[in-house]
């Protein structure tokens, strides 16, 4: 199944917002009700592919020969056009499809992948790798204007090796994330990764962009958990991981970790694996303030036990409901006060019991009022809804994005203020005065990330409100001493940010290993790296 095309997920799932929360849109942010929907998809003008004959003969050759293996159609090309940020979303909803791919191609094997890419270097394609589609951060659209495949690895979607004896699994690049769930569970084992885009995203694209699921805090990230990756590249085949760990030389799956097809085409991915959990539990927490919250949370993190999941609304997340999606707009939330903290623990009963009564006495001598189990379960249960929410925003006249960012702990607070007082003037002096929201929703020893959440009126140019806003908040992250992005990747909305970070050495080195592996600039142009 596909993606709806004009916005997240099912459709069958989207749902409208409750009466209350468009008045109190309309009420706080002047919010007006949008006067028309998307365009029809039937209705969107679309060019023929700017594909030779000789080109589509060699991508078929390369794919078996079966003509729905290589798609000009123009359903199959838009629904393979950008991915799901807000602006991506508002110019699909506009019809707006300049950056329309030649063709769609669904390789089943990394020798297929191997191939499409020769023809692409023979006839001066580029290639854009397309897992689930949910990039939001223009990961999926090429930074300059070149006729591009977008090389879909769905087909690619086998469990190749399950080693219960090391708990290591290897999976194909275009398995989806329930799949592959679904595939271990019959096996007794679980990856442990839930990011909010786990219903639809792949285990290539964790890879690719360095993904951090929501349980982070007891299973790691995406990239502690690859032991091992395949990629094709225009030149040759790339294989890393003998080993859960080697001192021979630097570690090459960190080079892959994090490309964003850039280097390569990830094919095939091992990682570890862990029996799945006998028991869950989820609970909630209230804190006076973030400050507290956020001390207690580093608490956690650095003294222990640590939770699963751990987790910090602020005060207006906490306000607003967000901190339990499914809670937006009742009674409930607009009752609340303080910061509400979510604490998940899963594994054996014992082992349960007994981190969450360590965990409790931890959080109660920082200052911590137990709600019980009924909030933490609403989170649980609404884990995945914040992005049809989004679009349901979208559909009431609002404008809605996120962005995130990680520090230091002791340069969380300043991070926080920071990045909160650029949006909010950047969008106040543009007539569109926003509320801004945050979480915390992954923690280390060191530090943190944090997670904000920007809800304004649309106004006269929303695109432009918010490119000026996302370069204020990027600006403030720099300057206070975050990274650009924690989970999201960089794709092209990050990348200026991202070679500042990365400072001009490490860009010279990036590029040089980009220059051996895509000597032709095929792989994903502009997409991490600026384009030659």
């Amino acid at each position: 199944m596909d993606m709806l095309w004009s916005g997240w997920g099912d459709p069958a799932r989207a749902t409208p917002l409750p009466d209350t929360v468009t008045g109190l849109l309309h009420e706080l942010l002047g919010v007006e009700p949008r006067g028309t929907g998307p365009v029809a998809l039937e209705k969107i003008d679309v060019p023929e592919p700017p594909l030779s004959p000789a080109a589509r003969l060699g991508l078929l050759t390369a794919v078996g020969g079966d003509e729905d293996h290589v798609r000009t159609d123009a359903q199959s090309r838009i629904r393979h056009t950008r991915g799901k940020s807000t602006p991506d979303l508002m110019r699909m909803r506009a019809g707006d499809v300049d950056d329309l791919p030649a063709a769609v191609v669904l390789p089943a094997s990394h020798d297929e992948v191997s191939a499409v890419l020769r023809v692409c270097a023979e006839h001066g394609l580029t290639v854009v790798p397309f897992g689930g589609g949910t990039s939001v951060v223009g990961g999926l659209v090429p930074g300059r204007r070149l006729a591009f495949v977008a090389l879909d690895l769905r087909r690619m979607d086998r469990m190749v090796a399950l080693d219960p004896v090391s708990r290591t699994a290897t999976l194909q690049a275009g398995l989806r994330a329930p799949r592959a769930e679904a595939l271990l569970a019959e096996h007794g084992f679980t990856l442990g990764h839930f990011p909010q885009s786990f219903e639809w995203a792949t285990i290539g694209g964790f890879a690719a962009t360095r993904s951090s699921g929501q349980a982070s805090a007891g299973y790691g990230r995406f990239d502690d958990m690859v032991l091992g990756l395949t990629l094709a590249t225009p030149e040759g085949t790339l294989d890393t991981g003998r080993a859960p760990r080697s001192a021979a030389g630097p570690d090459l799956r960190q080079l892959v970790l994090g490309s964003e097809g850039a280097f390569g085409v990830i094919t095939s991915v091992t990682v570890r694996v862990r029996p799945v959990p006998r028991v869950r539990r989820y609970e909630g927490w209230r804190f006076a303030s973030f400050d507290e919250g956020a001390a207690a949370l580093r608490t956690l993190a650095q003294d222990g036990p640590l939770p699963t999941v751990l987790r910090l609304s602020d005060e207006t997340e906490t306000l607003v409901g967000l901190a339990q999606p499914d809670a937006i707009g009742s009674a409930g939330a607009r009752e609340a006060a303080g910061c509400t903290a979510i604490a998940g623990f899963e594994g054996t009963e014992e082992d349960t019991a007994h981190r969450r009564e360590r965990a409790a006495a931890v959080l109660r001598a920082c200052g911590g009022t137990l709600l019980g189990e009924e909030p933490g379960q609403r989170w649980a249960d609404g884990r995945y809804s914040a992005p049809y929410l989004r679009d349901s925003l979208l559909d009431a006249g609002a404008f809605a994005e996120t962005l995130e960012t990680a520090a230091f702990w002791s340069r969380v607070p300043g991070l926080y203020a920071a990045v909160r007082e650029a949006l909010t003037a950047t969008l106040t002096e543009a007539g569109t005065p926003p509320l801004v929201m945050c979480h915390i929703s992954h923690v280390y020893e060191n530090g943190a990330s944090l997670y904000f959440t920007v809800v304004s009126a649309q106004g006269e140019d929303p695109l432009a409100h918010w490119t000026r806003a996302k370069h204020a908040a990027n600006e403030a992250i720099l300057a206070a001493g975050g990274t650009i992005t924690h989970h999201h990747g960089v794709g092209t909305d990050h990348r200026d940010w991202y070679v500042r970070e990365a400072g001009p050495l490490g860009v010279e080195a990036l590029r040089a290993v980009k220059q051996r592996l895509d000597p032709s600039g095929l792989l994903n142009p502009g997409v991490l790296l600026p384009a030659d």
